[in-house]
């Protein structure tokens, strides 16, 4: 049987905001545990909550970042349930009036089209603390840590309109560009400031009816994602193939041995018993206040995107990578401008310096290669300073923090020759180490003279030891072959 994958997502945006939603208490990464949990956040007796204008401000940005339909007003709610890191035994949120209303992001598929996926709506709500499970405490024991819980944050819901892993991937990165580049999220997916709730179910290839989905939770990387949407589909049509049913569930993906299990069964709205919050004021947003806010939207992907392509005449594809991570596309902005080579620059920076970062977890801003030393790095590799072979052995030295490339360069001998007069006494030096080889390519046909130009270009090579600019020694070379396929003839 053939089926259609159905996918959903609820996206958890932490807003970089310097205190939490309804309390004074810092959000800073990274604190020794309940440090930054303050009478509120820890409920106790008396104390009410304050409304952050900040987050607020945040949650309006991406409304208007994503051309949303913005209510006047808004309402806060209580969602009752019990769980150790909530201590007020229930979490404030919004359900009937979210603070941003339906919109919707377009996505670009991998043959150029472009795909529409909706946003139910985006909500204001408070994170919970967090459960540790290894550390000081007895083994048979879990620890709270509520530095988390209060701190504000954006659920963002989508249509079920995503039909696979793909295309779940291509959204999240873009839901990840557009909160990055208006500033409201800092991005870091590793501390937990963005995290995918991804809703599956499949059905019969033509059904109308939507089939039972599960939920699995806490996904804070593409990688992690796409695997467990994998994990799931293929999970879920294995039973309906069997003959069995799928239970509506919340599941866990566990990155690290590529495993999901069964968490909960799957609660309902009417569940957590929502009412309205006592304790808080609707929200109400004037059309002066958007209006300021609007006002202050930085250049969102799609805008930077077109922008990189005018300017500096790199591939669309190139543009696109780069567009999504403004840090990312400022650095690429700085080596292209001092280098004078875009085209040159974006090719370094979205494949050696992308994929280093990618590998080692690491961020841009991070990163241990300066912008003006790539830009020095490109300079040399296009006056032909150096190959292309040296570079990568330059870049690999100054990330692992050896030096700046001109020293590098200097240090290793790895500045290429580039001097014709000096290449053509090395070609002819290895031409006259190798006479029977001249005589069997002076005899070869054409064919088999190409194969052995490169015998000829390896002892060239490795006589420089490696620094004989590979395309002049190849045209001196050939040239020089030629020259005595013709005194050969005559």
């Amino acid at each position: 049987m053939n089926w259609e994958v159905v996918i959903g997502l609820e996206i958890h945006v932490q807003l970089n905001t310097k205190s939490k939603l309804f309390s004074g208490a810092s959000t800073q990464f990274g604190a020794i545990p309940n440090t930054q949990a303050c009478a509120i956040d820890l409920a106790m007796p008396g104390t009410l909550p304050v409304v952050n204008q900040q987050a607020i401000n945040h949650a309006l940005l991406f409304g208007l970042a994503i051309d949303a339909h913005i209510p006047e007003i808004s309402v806060f709610e209580r969602k009752n349930y019990f769980y150790p890191d909530l201590p007020k035994g229930y979490q404030t949120t919004q359900l009937d009036k979210p603070i941003i209303g339906k919109g919707a992001i377009d996505i670009e598929l991998s043959d150029g089209s472009k795909k529409l996926i909706r946003i139910h709506h985006a909500h204001l709500e408070e994170d919970a603390g967090k459960s540790l499970h290894k550390g000081s405490f007895d083994k048979h024991c879990s620890g709270i840590d509520l530095n988390r819980a209060g701190t504000a944050l954006i659920e963002i819901v989508t249509e079920p309109d995503i039909s696979n892993s793909s295309e779940a991937v291509l959204f999240a990165k873009k839901l990840h560009g557009i909160v990055t580049s208006i500033g409201i999220c800092d991005g870091h997916m590793a501390e937990g400031s963005m995290r995918f709730d991804v809703n599956v179910s499949i059905r019969p290839l033509g059904e109308k009816t939507l089939g039972t989905r599960t939920e699995t939770k806490n996904l804070n990387s593409f990688k992690f994602m796409e695997e467990a949407i994998t994990l799931e589909v293929d999970r879920q049509i294995g039973i309906l193939e069997g003959g069995g049913s799928v239970i509506q569930e919340t599941r866990l993906y566990n990155g690290e041995n590529k495993r999901a299990r069964a968490m909960r069964s799957k609660e309902e709205a009417n569940d957590y018993r929502y009412f309205p919050c006592p304790d808080l004021l609707p929200i109400v947003v004037t059309k002066k206040q958007l209006q300021s806010l609007r006002q202050t939207l930085p250049e969102l992907p799609d805008e930077r995107s077109r922008r990189l392509i005018e300017t500096y005449m790199i591939a669309p594809a190139d543009a696109k990578t780069l567009a999504n991570q403004k840090a990312l596309s400022d650095y690429f902005e700085q080596v292209a401008i001092k280098s004078g080579q875009p085209k040159l620059a974006a090719n370094w920076v979205t494949g050696e310096l992308l994929a280093r970062l990618n590998n080692e977890g690491s961020d841009v801003v991070d990163c241990p290669v300066p912008p003006d030393q790539l830009s020095l790095l490109v300079t040399h590799l296009h006056s032909d300073k150096i190959s292309g072979k040296m570079a990568k052995e330059i870049f690999d030295a100054i990330w692992h923090g050896e030096g700046e490339v001109d020293e590098i360069i200097e240090g290793r001998g790895l500045k290429q020759i580039s001097d014709s007069a000096a290449l053509e006494r090395v070609v002819t030096d290895v031409l006259n180490s190798n006479q029977s080889l001249v005589k069997e390519y002076i005899l070869a046909d054409e064919k088999r003279r190409k194969k052995k130009l490169g015998a000829f270009m390896g002892q060239i090579m490795g006589v420089s030891k490696g620094q004989a600019n590979p395309n002049q020694a190849s045209q001196i070379l050939a040239r020089t072959l030629q020259e005595k396929i013709d005194s050969s003839k005559g």
